[in-house]
């Protein structure tokens, strides 16, 4: 029993252990670059890449339909009733909410 005691202090005292248990410790909570802050970091950039493809993917369906209403007319007016409500004058709309 005395021996594993020994054994213990003679490791834990060991410089070597002791310099790289400090390292270990430092590297993870207090540099500047620390593992949390790392990981932190990384996390907001996969979130940030996600909504970069989410808004690369709407501004590419808003290209399309910029490019389908000044492709015709009947689309543009098609639009335009439907996003404004607008109407002609001889005409009556009527709105039928769910």
């Amino acid at each position: 029993m005395e021996k594993t005691g020994s054994l213990l202090k003679r490791i834990f005292i060991n410089k070597y252990v002791f310099t790289l248990v400090a390292f270990t410790v430092f590297v993870t909570f207090f540099d500047e670059y620390n593992l949390i802050a790392r990981w932190r970091t990384a996390r907001k950039i996969v979130r940030l890449e996600r909504e970069l493809k989410l808004q690369e993917e709407e501004i590419r369906r808003n290209k399309e339909k910029l490019k389908d209403l000044q492709s015709s007319d009947e689309n543009l007016e098609k639009f335009a009733r439907e996003q404004f409500l607008m109407k002609r004058e001889n005409e009556d709309i009527f709105i039928i909410k769910e």
